[in-house]
């Protein structure tokens, strides 16, 4: 099980090169944290959706911007990462798991993984 933990209260990481960033362990779900903890500073309006439940569009799959017909969508766990930050939670992800969320204000519901396949193709 690769688990991901990160306290909201730490500090972000400083100097690190490409690789470092996006191809530890983590896969850049640190570095997509750290991005939204930065953006809940500078949209607190967005922060505000996240705490409320929604999925607001971000720089990754997964967020809905409006009723979809179908009901259905994949979303990246980097998503998630993003998401957490705004929140004000402790970043918490299993790589290996997928996560489903529902959107409080669609209705929509978002499968988050790190498969790349199905990030590819959906349903």
């Amino acid at each position: 099980m690769t688990r991901i933990y990160r306290s909201f209260s730490e500090p972000d990481r400083k100097n690190l090169t490409w690789e470092e960033t996006w191809r530890r362990e983590d896969k850049g779900l640190i570095k997509n944290y750290e991005v939204g903890r930065a953006l809940a500073i500078k949209e607190p309006e967005l922060a505000e959706k996240a705490k409320r439940g929604e999925l607001p569009v971000l720089g990754y799959k997964g967020g809905v911007e409006k009723i979809l017909k179908k009901k259905e969508k994949i979303g990246a766990l980097n998503y998630i990462a993003e998401w957490q930050a705004l929140r004000g939670e402790d970043l918490n992800i299993d790589m290996d798991e997928e996560m489903v969320l529902t959107c409080t204000r669609t209705g929509v519901t978002v499968t988050f993984t790190m498969d790349l396949e199905k990030l590819k193709n959906p349903f």
